[in-house]
């Protein structure tokens, strides 16, 4: 083809005519030969100047595969020129090998397939190609400079190496508080240098003046406080001394530069911005971004105005691959559809690994996506996009954001998260960042397993979702006032059914306790249906919403199961009157479309809106300890009905279930003989609940660990933010039912 353009005289415009000769040849060989499908191929080992086929090896003349995606997207733009795609679509089957990108991959709407004709860039093995938003760096070596050695910890000065990272082209650092440089070693995330180790200190007390009182706890605006022990004397040096705590709330984490310390009077004071929410005695943070604290193998250190990175490996440096993460996303998608992405290994990125925004009918299938600044997967405003059989881990935001559907209109978007695993995940945005986020309108998670993680799994917003046969444990481990499904403040956002969930061991800060479903702040219109709830502490949580229903769950100890309060009657009237009455006139709640969904939301501000009104509890079974945590004052709100009340209910495996650290769904049948069949209880699919294998999953069987359960610190015997809010909702008695 080549000696062809050369012979015509032509050969200074092949970046523009070889892609359309090439479209040509392939879609005349397709109708020639009746093909179903056209087939691109990409290796490593590629050139782009080939024509994307396979080839014997070596290969001849211009016949072999491409080496980017991105000239395999370009081939399709061409093949789409000459005409229709061919019956069946095009599939680019990815070899094997690192795919380094220098920019994100990029698809828009002219890279869409269509249904009859969708795009497949396809990994022709699961997993192993990898798509690196990252840039390997070699060359490391020991530490020699004595001013630096002498700022090291003792134990760690023959250990560091040291590598200049302007050397190697890299000068963007980007910022220190989250989406800038990390440091990857042997495919896992090394730890920013910090103290403590693992864990928090505390603040002794405060020094900030200008103190305030926010529900009984008191304040201070100022970021100054005393510190405990001698250790932050040894920061006094440090260039850009950060801090992250939960300076006020256990829900709210903030970095914090630090501006200086005193050791004489262990006063230790942060750079404005302050914490929003003030600062508290008592409240856990820790330091980070420390060369002195690098004293344990995988710490690092970046010394941003030289360029330095500085790093104790957990093994030999030359024996290990090490990279730094780099572009700001891997993957955009922007209006395309029909178009899916399977079995890759996407990495190295500092922000959102893949974006799609717009489009329809595409699906990320069976990648493994690791090791970023950010969160996995952003879906905004497209419908039918389903992220199907992913491992998600290691990742500094959330899993997946699916945002999408008409509120208005209660249009639908049927986004989908299913049988992913998502789990080790908010490592720099500890709070608000959950495995699966759903917004909008019509939007699913289902199957998926999501476990250890300091935040919330599932956090929804919007109408008519659905959340069913999830596993879910081990999260909510650094906050109390957190559920690990959670959803909160508004009267219009209705129609969500939470239904065949396991949920474990969520067992919330220092072992104090969190929530399951927890619907904040008078949220409303929530249907908790069949669901399994282990060791879970306040599993189900209505605060002072309306319209509620759980039916046909199984508790077993889980303490304090049933918590209903009224709260919009008293500290939270506030948001009634504001916040709660300007979302529901922001939604045309009256109209005969709104009216036909949701009968009860019309008439709501002439129905003594700060009442709990309408919720029901029927036909559950509460196992183990005391379950009702509720005013009696609001007993004449709600309906309660046929539910089980510690009786046992006659598990087939009874130790079996309450006694295994890491239990199964199917360890709580029930015998055919339970009572509790006979108030109306209907069988739990507890063989249906979590993951399934599946051709679309990258990797069976999963591997998955309970967290053990964290221990208070003997110093610091103070309530958690849930049960000091509890304490303010004027609850003087229980009252059995």
């Amino acid at each position: 083809m080549f000696l062809l353009l050369e012979r015509l005289g032509m050969s200074e415009h092949r970046n523009v005519i070889v892609p359309f000769l090439f479209a040509m040849v392939l879609v005349s060989g397709v109708l020639a030969t009746g093909a179903p499908a056209a087939d691109l191929y990409v290796s490593p080992g590629g050139n782009d100047a080939w024509n994307g086929q396979r080839a014997s090896i070596p290969p001849s003349g211009d016949a072999g595969p491409f080496a980017t995606l991105e000239r395999a997207r370009d081939a399709i733009r061409a093949i789409k020129k000459t005409g229709e795609l061919p019956e069946g679509g095009v599939t680019v089957h990815v070899a094997e090998g690192t795919y380094f990108l220098r920019e994100p991959f990029t698809l828009t709407d002219e890279d869409s397939g269509t249904t009859d004709a969708p795009i497949t860039y396809l990994a022709e093995k699961t997993g192993s190609a990898r798509l690196m938003a990252g840039h390997i760096i070699t060359g490391f070596k020991p530490v020699t400079d004595e001013a630096t050695l002498k700022r090291l910890d003792e134990a760690a000065r023959s250990k560091v190496y040291e590598i200049a990272l302007k050397s190697q082209g890299i000068t963007d650092y980007g910022p220190v508080e989250g989406g800038g440089l990390e440091l990857f070693f042997n495919g896992k995330p090394m730890q920013i240098a910090r103290w403590p180790n693992e864990g928090f200190t505390r603040i002794v007390d405060l020094r900030g003046g200008e103190e305030f009182d926010i529900r009984g706890t008191n304040r201070a605006l100022i970021g100054r406080w005393v510190y405990k022990g001698d250790r932050p004397s040894r920061w006094i040096h440090e260039k850009d001394a950060w801090l992250n705590g939960y300076w006020s709330c256990d829900w709210s984490s903030e970095y914090q530069r630090v501006k200086s310390i005193d050791p004489g009077e262990h006063i230790i004071e942060v750079e404005k911005p302050y914490h929003v929410y003030g600062y508290r005695k008592g409240q856990w943070y820790y330091a980070l971004n420390l060369l002195c604290e690098i004293d344990t193998p995988g710490e690092w250190y970046l010394d941003r105005e030289n360029g330095i990175l500085y790093f104790w490996p957990p093994s030999p440096p030359e024996n290990a691959e090490a990279f730094v993460s780099l572009l700001p996303e891997a993957v955009k998608m922007n209006n395309v559809s029909n178009c899916t992405l399977r079995g890759f290994v996407v990495e190295g990125v500092r922000n959102t690994d893949i974006i799609i925004e717009g489009g329809e009918h595409d699906r990320i299938e069976a990648c493994i996506i690791r090791n970023s600044g950010g969160t996995a997967v952003r879906v905004d405003d497209g419908t039918d996009i389903g992220v199907i059989g992913c491992d998600i881990y290691d990742v500094g935001g959330g899993g997946m954001v699916l945002k999408g559907g008409d509120r208005k209109t209660l249009t639908p978007a049927k986004l989908f998260a299913d049988n992913n695993h998502i789990h080790d995940y908010a490592r720099w945005y500890r709070m608000l960042n959950p495995g699966i986020s759903l917004k909008g309108v019509g939007n699913r998670a289902s199957h998926n397993l999501i476990d250890n993680a300091p935040h919330i799994a599932i956090i929804f917003g919007g109408n008519d979702h659905i959340i069913e046969y999830n596993e879910i444990h081990s999260v909510c481990y650094e906050s109390s006032d957190a559920g690990a499904i959670y959803a909160g403040r508004d009267w219009t956002q209705r129609g969500t059914v939470i239904r065949y969930n396991f949920m474990h061991d969520v067992t919330g800060f220092e072992g104090r306790g969190s929530v399951g479903v927890y619907l904040d702040d008078m949220f409303c219109g929530t249907h908790i249906y069949g669901n399994l709830f282990y060791r879970v502490y306040r599993a189900a949580f209505i605060g002072g919403g309306r319209d509620n229903v759980y039916e046909n769950n199984l508790f077993v100890d889980c303490p304090k199961a049933l918590h209903i309060d009224n709260r919009a009657q008293n500290w939270a009237g506030p948001s009634v009157d504001k916040t709660m009455t300007e979302r529901l006139i922001a939604m045309p709640y009256t109209n005969a479309l709104w009216k036909k969904k949701y009968p009860n939301l019309s008439d709501i501000l002439q129905d003594d809106p700060a009442a709990p009104k309408g919720n029901l509890i029927a036909r559950n079974i509460f196992y183990g300890p005391d379950w009702k945590d509720y005013p009696k004052e609001i007993i004449k709100y709600i309906t309660f009905k046929n539910n089980m009340d510690n009786q046992n209910p006659n598990l087939t495996t009874p130790d079996k279930a309450r006694d295994n650290p890491s239990p199964k769904a199917t360890d709580f049948a029930l015998k055919k003989d339970s009572p509790a069949f006979a108030l109306g209880f209907k069988p739990l699919p507890l063989d249906m609940m979590g993951l399934y294998e599946d051709a679309d999953r990258a990797s069976w069987p999963t591997v998955d660990s309970v967290r053990p359960e964290g221990k208070p610190d003997p110093n610091w015997n103070h309530m958690s933010d849930l049960d000091t809010l509890i304490q303010l909702f004027s609850v003087k008695s229980l009252h059995s039912v």
